[in-house]
């Protein structure tokens, strides 16, 4: 029980606050309180020393958040050279962050089939398809290609490299919703596809689409220049139809198979001399 040792609107003399105490005590206080009152917790806060201040936190280097589009290429050139094996080159890629494009997609989409084959083809970027299966050419596309390789006796499945296609596209992430890559985001992968060719080292390559064009010989236009042997990263290149298009446009298939059997016929040229 408390009181209040103070009696308002009276000046208390020291026999009349003796006189309160001794009431007080007898009607069984044990506590007197004044009119203000205390806030303890307050009271022990301000005897606590103040914290020292903390130390600023080390920024941790991220060399790409203030990377550039202009500055992407050399970047990743920087890191592709580095890359000593294909393993290597895959995780180099994905850890790769100068592309917002991959924090939409679902699936890093590196490659398929033989890396020891003789034959590697570059399709565009992934569509819903190669997102969702993370390999390249999959879906109805990749299932067309399958066939339009197997009638020149070509197959990813295969492990004789004489036989062998090796698969990958020209960005391994899904534009968002299937749009059309940049040109930053296409010369910023470039030197990624530049090194996978290096490394895979196939005797010729098949650019299928406009963006595999455009990746490996900075130019558009397959239909233009489909048929026609070209140059890229220092093979011979033959640009043709990627599969969805065929699919979509069924006239476009007797063009396709030409350049199959062109195909065919610059791997195994001892066939294409007998009459």
């Amino acid at each position: 029980m408390t009181a209040d040792p103070t009696w308002k609107g009276f000046a208390l003399d020291a026999d009349t606050a003796l006189a309160l105490l001794d009431w007080q005590r007898e009607m069984g206080v044990d506590e007197p309180i004044g009119d203000t009152p205390l806030d303890r917790y307050a009271e022990a806060a301000q005897s606590r020393p103040a914290p020292a201040p903390a130390a600023a936190a080390t920024p941790v280097p991220q060399p790409q958040d203030a990377a550039s589009d202009a500055d992407l290429p050399a970047l990743a050139a920087t890191l592709a050279v580095r890359a000593a094996s294909l393993p290597d080159l895959a995780a180099t890629m994905e850890r790769f962050d100068g592309l917002d494009i991959r924090k939409g997609a679902r699936s890093f989409v590196f490659a398929d089939g033989n890396p020891a084959a003789r034959v590697m083809i570059v399709g565009d970027v992934p569509d819903e398809d190669e997102d969702r299966a993370g390999r390249p050419f999959a879906g109805r596309a990749g299932a067309m290609l399958d066939r339009m390789l197997a009638a020149i006796g070509l197959s990813r499945d295969t492990v004789d490299a004489e036989r062998a296609v090796y698969l990958t596209t020209a960005l391994p992430w899904r534009t968002p919703g299937g749009r059309l890559p940049s040109e930053a985001e296409v010369l910023a992968m470039r030197p990624f596809l530049e090194r996978h060719v290096e490394l895979a080292a196939p005797d010729i390559l098949i650019l299928m689409g406009n963006c595999a064009c455009h990746s490996a010989l900075g130019r558009s236009g397959v239909m233009r220049m489909r048929g026609a042997w070209t140059t890229a990263f220092g093979r011979p290149a033959m640009p043709m139809a990627h599969p969805s298009y065929l699919l979509a446009n069924a006239a476009a298939k007797r063009d396709a198979w030409a350049d199959l059997l062109e195909i065919a016929a610059r791997l195994n040229p001892q066939d294409a001399a007998q009459p």
